[in-house]
């Protein structure tokens, strides 16, 4: 494995008005990728407002690589149904992580990042001082979809022997 600097948990904490893709509703689930790394929630049954709180982790060797969700309907007898998508960077997160504050006051905001072109934040997103640990909630708009948000937080966990390369 390449150097790892550490582990990013993504808390998928629920969707908003997500796409309807049967009859009435939808059974959405969301699958994260990061260059050869995949991870899928849980599927929620008949919902178009998901309440997922599942916590998925990515190992993270390379911060540069965008994050990419994308959200699916699951179907018994056909292929399942494209939802949406939408895509992250976590180089303002990793970035916050690596300085390392201490002695600073609870939520504490460390960072904002503007939702633009190229980012699919629906809105300004805080990395924040929390617990003593560094956390950015966000909130993306699903593209290639009539509608839909999916909420997320982000999360670091250091691993023993991997500090060095974060600190470089």
């Amino acid at each position: 494995m390449e150097h790892m600097m550490g582990l990013l948990r993504i808390h998928v904490q629920k969707g908003v008005n997500l796409a309807v893709r049967d009859l009435l509703s939808s059974d959405p689930y969301i699958i994260i990728r990061m260059g050869k790394q995949k991870v899928k929630t849980k599927v929620v049954k008949k919902s178009i407002n998901p309440e997922w709180n599942d916590d998925l982790t990515l190992s993270i060797s390379d911060p540069s690589l965008p994050v990419q969700l994308f959200v699916h309907d699951k179907d018994t007898f056909s292929l399942d149904d494209k939802m949406g998508d939408a895509e992250f960077d976590i180089s303002p997160f990793v970035e916050a992580v690596k300085m390392r504050p201490q002695g600073v006051p609870n939520d504490t905001i460390i960072k904002r990042v503007q939702p633009s072109r190229q980012n699919c934040l629906a809105e300004e997103s805080h990395i924040v001082w929390r617990d003593g640990k560094v956390v950015q909630n966000m909130v993306l708009r699903l593209r290639n979809v009539e509608s839909g948000e999916v909420e997320l937080q982000l999360n670091w966990i250091d691993i023993p022997g991997a500090k060095a390369s974060l600190n470089t």
